[in-house]
């Protein structure tokens, strides 16, 4: 339970032995068994969705061409001779689009079955009985009581059930279509997990209300990156219920953005898992053209097309490795980014999946930036947004706790998740650099200016040419007022002369610079961005620090610093607090913040003012689970609050030695 507490610092430890395979099954401890709400009556009974069909007969690559260019004229009669489970009262009307001979794409309505969770359930049992002859099985049992217990006992493995869906894909000998329920929007049809309007149950424990493994809350955890996109933008990858029957199936597909998937199992019969490592990715593709070079000229976007499935043979042949996992019921299935997968279900289930983008996906990021604006794809997301979400939160969090000496939990937790292994600081810095050349290249032939802060908030700005996100930096046509160009682009943007483009920016290099500096440690750094783009001040995380120390003390009876042996404020007199005022960085008046009032942090501490000696209580010094600023923080903090001026931070350089991040 103690590794399992924390879902990112645990999915980060595995990563380096799992990832190899693109695949892992995670088995959470024995007594992690959160409630499922599907199975309440009210969402179980009540709850509907409409079903969509599943044709899976033949879908490997050798039956592609025929099942492209086949019919659907007599669907519903086929059905029926498959699925024996009367749909008339299910049925519901659904538009199916096709792509005729002539390549015109037809849309035509089709019934298709609505279903609660309950009576998809049953309809599923029901195939599953009916396909596999349970009773026909059985019929040499002599009576009909061990008839109806052999009945009971026998049931196909999931060997049993993955060798007959091997057989239906590769050589069929009838059609079969099967139902499923696929990426409903939890939100719409309710998540499986304890959520906030379950909380005034009694029986919903705060572990699981609370937990990162709760797939509501994976998103806004400390180190999480999609939490800093637009609400918009995240609802592309927001948690999904799948209800799937037995041969229910996935085609293989690869992540958008290659984020990662974290899937978890409700309830209901296992789900089979196949997987192709992100480094047999291109091989994989080369080898799915090969076979399907005749289908892609017919049909260009048979990408999206579910008859189009490569067979583990085929790919093992080619020298393709083919991993595989079985998913029970209550635990999670874990895709790495860039890893092809896919899979089916052994009978009735419900599932449910979220797409996230931890830390660790910055190393992948910037590569499918390039890849996408190589295919010219449309991006959902905006990398460099989430790149500077995550290390203004970052700089955020150092700010309280390596100067403002606010060591809470919940504070430690998130400067913890974001200064893992150094990735947040190594991709920015990446990033600016590249930004940097690019930039040199055009600012010496282009007007410039910043961005207005609302450049991206209600419309996403996409280069005209490949698409790509323009969070950070754009050009500009004085021609028309809603087309832009990424730096790579900008001679292509439109015939208008030179003189007319304007190089827009979000922030100068320098300022950049700045906070590579502040993600590394630098004091300095963290005071200069804090300062003059978070708004932050020193008054106002004293006076609420204050505030919150006093309720503690007043709540638990402690008199004293409860933070032991740490500095924790500084005696100031009236008349040296006035002429400390007065004094501002380099004579400027103080300026004002985003929030209102005055910044007081461009005041600079008067060496002269008296430190106060701090008090500690015994009872909290016994107390274990107080924590604490190390000796090298408190001295830092000093050295840093005692200097007559403050050092400002060189921005010709983008990040800075580690023995200048020792210093102030």
């Amino acid at each position: 339970m103690k590794e399992f507490n924390d879902t990112l610092k645990y999915i980060a430890s595995i990563r380096s032995s799992a990832e190899p395979y693109g695949i892992c099954r995670i088995v959470p401890p024995t007594r992690w068994k959160p409630p499922c709400s599907l199975e309440e009556k009210n969402l179980w009974e009540g709850s509907e969705f409409v079903a969509q069909i599943q044709r899976i007969d033949g879908i490997q690559v050798q039956h592609a061409e025929e099942n492209v260019a086949s019919s659907c004229e007599d669907t519903k009669a086929k059905r029926r001779r498959v699925t024996p489970v009367d749909l008339d009262s299910h049925l519901a009307n659904a538009s199916t689009c096709t792509i005729n001979s002539q390549g015109v794409e037809d849309c035509v309505s089709e019934p298709c079955p609505k279903f609660s969770l309950e009576t998809f359930k049953n309809f599923a049992d029901e195939f599953k009985i009916q396909y596999f002859d349970y009773k026909g099985k059985n019929k040499n049992v002599g009576s009909d009581l061990n008839l109806a217990t052999n009945q009971h006992k026998w049931e196909p493995s999931v060997e049993n059930i993955e060798g007959e869906y091997g057989r239906i894909v590769q050589n069929p000998t009838e059609k079969i279509e099967v139902l499923h329920g696929n990426t409903l929007e939890a939100e719409g049809f309710s998540s499986g997990f304890p959520t906030a309007a379950d909380s005034g149950e009694e029986h919903i424990s705060p572990e699981y209300l609370k937990s990162g493994w709760n797939l509501n809350n994976i998103n806004s955890l400390p180190g999480s990156l999609l939490s800093f996109e637009s609400s918009g933008a995240s609802h592309n990858f927001g948690h999904r219920i799948h209800v799937g029957m037995c041969f229910t199936l996935q085609k293989w597909k690869v992540e958008e953005h290659h984020l990662y998937l974290l899937s978890y199992l409700h309830l209901g019969e296992p789900k089979v898992w196949y997987s192709i490592p992100r480094r047999y990715a291109a091989n994989y593709e080369t080898i799915r053209k090969k076979y399907l070079s005749g289908l892609h000229a017919r049909q260009p976007d048979i990408d999206d097309n579910l008859m189009m499935q490569l067979s583990c043979f085929i790919l093992k042949a080619e020298g393709i490795p083919v991993y595989r996992c079985v998913q029970y019921p209550r635990e999670f299935v874990l895709v790495f980014p860039g890893a092809y997968h896919s899979g089916f279900d052994c009978g009735f289930n419900c599932s449910e999946s979220v797409n996230f983008a931890p830390l660790e996906w910055l190393l992948h990021g910037l590569n499918v930036v390039e890849l996408y604006c190589e295919k010219r794809k449309k991006t959902l997301i905006s990398y460099d947004k989430l790149l500077l979400g995550g290390a203004k939160e970052a700089v955020r969090a150092r700010w309280e706790i390596d100067l403002c000496m606010n060591d809470m939990t919940d504070k430690l937790t998130c400067k913890d998740a974001y200064q893992r292994n150094g990735i947040l600081a190594k991709a920015l810095d990446a990033r600016v650099k590249s930004e940097s050349i690019k930039r040199e290249y055009l600012c010496s032939s282009l007007k410039s200016q910043r961005m207005d802060e609302s450049f991206d908030t209600c419309i996403k700005r996409e280069c005209g040419i490949c698409l790509c996100d323009l969070h950070l930096s754009a050009v500009h046509c004085l021609c028309s007022e809603d087309k832009f160009a990424c730096l790579d682009h900008a001679k292509q943007l439109c015939p208008c002369s030179w003189s007319n483009k304007i190089l827009l920016y979000r922030y100068e290099i320098s300022e950049l610079n700045v906070l590579c500096q502040a993600l590394e440690g630098k004091l300095s750094a963290v005071y200069k961005w804090a300062k003059e783009y978070l708004g932050l001040r020193f008054q106002s995380v004293a006076s609420n620090r204050s505030k919150q120390m006093k309720q503690n003390e007043a709540a638990s009876g402690i008199v004293g610093n409860p933070r032991g042996n740490c500095i924790s404020s500084f005696s100031i007199t009236p008349k040296e607090k006035t002429k400390a005022k007065e004094k501002t960085l380099g004579g400027r008046p103080p300026r004002s913040c985003a929030n209102g009032g005055t910044n007081s942090t461009s005041i600079k501490t008067d060496m002269k003012a008296p430190v106060g000696k701090p008090t500690t209580s015994k009872k909290v010094q016994r107390d274990q689970k107080v924590s604490t600023v190390s000796s090298v923080t408190n001295s830092r903090y000093l050295s840093f609050l005692q200097q007559n001026t403050l050092v400002e931070v060189p921005s010709d350089s983008c990040s800075s030695s580690s023995s200048e991040s020792d210093n102030a």
